[in-house]
């Protein structure tokens, strides 16, 4: 998972804690009317994000690089945007230049290591998770990208351990807690992932990812009607998890539990 990395007035981005830097910034004699225009471009930017328009979101990024070159976040953010259009090599090269300019800021690393991932470099991200929690112990998001990782490299067992550490921190995150349930159902602990899975549910009504996961588990499990009821409630939200192929290389399911929505899918014809 990304972190978007929210630039604010004067694009001092103190929240990085990197003194020198803001300090340069402020040094720099920028008018009231260049900072403006700043402004007006990163909110730009972030709205072409919020409506998933990554093409035009990096060039709003790279408008602000141009203006403002010493700036951390707008190298970050950029390298973010050319993640969702899978530039995986270009959005490594922007995240290296944000943490050359604040390699003590926790998001460079987190947004390289998801990077990483998508090359299933699992190592690499694995690194810049451990560095994230170097600067930020209680990071939630750093834990389940663990988890995450180490899945890749099929360490369900482990991946469990950070996923759960992750819903500990943040008890909120509910795709750390999703994440968690799926690799649970992975190692065999199929009734321990069913009640976190209803959990979600009830806590979270819309949410496709689990409403899919129960189907596949209540079909299992003989629960036809049940499971039936949370299908039509999946594909209503997100027709996505008819497409097994997502399931495996985007959404990246574990395999037990692909293969438990594919019994379902191929039985009942869906």
């Amino acid at each position: 998972m990304l972190r978007l990395i929210i630039v604010t007035v004067l694009f001092c981005l103190f929240f990085f804690n990197t003194p020198t830097i803001a300090t340069e910034i402020i040094n720099t004699p920028f008018t009231e009317a260049q900072l403006q225009e700043g402004e007006n471009i990163a909110e730009e930017a972030l709205k072409a994000t919020e409506k998933g328009d990554f093409t035009l979101a990096e060039n709003y990024w790279s408008q602000l690089i141009e203006k403002f070159p010493t700036n951390p976040a707008v190298w970050s953010n950029r390298g973010n945007a050319r993640v969702s259009q899978n530039k995986l090599e270009e959005a490594i090269a922007d995240y290296n230049e944000s943490i050359k300019l604040a390699p003590n800021a926790p998001d460079p690393y987190l947004n390289r290591g998801t990077a990483y991932e998508s090359l299933k470099e699992y190592e690499k991200a694995i690194a810049d998770y451990e560095k994230v929690l170097t600067l930020d112990p209680e990071d939630a998001m750093a834990y389940n990208n663990l988890g995450n990782a180490k899945a890749g490299l099929k360490d369900w067992e482990t991946a469990v351990k950070y996923y759960h550490k992750a819903t500990e921190l943040s008890p909120q995150f509910a795709f750390a807690g999703a994440n968690e349930s799926l690799a649970l159902y992975q190692i065999g602990k199929k009734d321990e992932a069913l009640k976190k899975m209803r959990n979600l549910v009830r806590k979270y009504p819309m949410f496709p990812d689990m409403r899919a996961a129960l189907t596949a588990v209540l079909w299992e499990n003989g629960k036809q009607g049940e499971a039936e009821s949370n299908w039509v409630a999946t594909i209503g939200i997100d027709s996505r998890y008819k497409d097994v192929e997502w399931l495996k290389e985007v959404r990246r399911w574990p395999p037990n539990m692909v293969v438990a929505l594919e019994k379902f899918l191929t039985i009942d014809g869906n």
